[in-house]
C-alpha cells in the first residue's frame, strides 16, 4: 500500500507560525487601546507592514516582531535600518493607493515574548522610528 509522505515541519514554518500568532495578539492589544486595524499583512511591491491601524484619526503603520522567549535578543531591535526603508516605501505606496498622502500617519513597533505557557510579553514602541528618506 502506498502511503504519501508528510510533509516535515521546518524551522521556517515553526517561525511563520510564530509570527502569526505574534500578529495576532499584537492586533488584539491594539483594539484593546482603541485603534481600529485597517489591514493585516499589506503586502505590495515596495514590500509588507504586518499592520495599518488607526489611532485617533493617525495612521498606524506596524511592524511585529515576535520572539519565543526573552532571553532571545530584543524583537525591536530586528527593525534595522534596510527594514525601517522597506516600511516607509510600502507605507508611502498605500498611502499613495488609497489617496491619503496628507494624511498624519507613524511607525509603530510592537515586540512580543510569547512565552510556552502565560500571557504575552507585549511591548509597544509609538513612534519608534522617523521615515526614511525617499531614494
Amino acid at each position: 500500500m502506498f502511503w504519501p509522505k508528510r510533509k516535515q515541519a521546518t524551522s521556517e514554518d515553526a517561525s511563520r507560525i510564530l509570527g502569526r500568532r505574534g500578529e495576532q495578539a499584537a492586533a488584539r492589544f491594539l483594539q484593546k487601546l482603541g485603534y481600529r486595524i485597517l489591514l493585516r499583512n499589506f503586502a505590495c511591491p515596495a514590500g509588507e507592514i504586518d499592520i495599518i491601524a488607526l489611532d485617533r484619526g493617525q495612521i498606524v503603520f506596524a511592524e511585529v516582531k515576535t520572539r519565543r522567549s526573552s532571553t532571545a535578543s530584543d524583537p525591536e531591535i530586528a527593525v534595522h535600518k534596510h527594514k525601517r526603508r522597506q516600511n516607509t516605501q510600502a507605507a508611502r505606496y498605500f498611502l499613495t493607493q488609497t489617496r491619503r498622502q496628507d494624511a498624519a500617519c507613524r511607525f509603530d513597533v510592537l515586540a512580543i515574548v510569547l512565552p510556552d505557557r502565560g500571557q504575552p510579553q507585549i511591548e509597544h514602541f509609538i513612534n519608534a522610528f522617523e521615515p526614511t528618506r525617499q531614494a
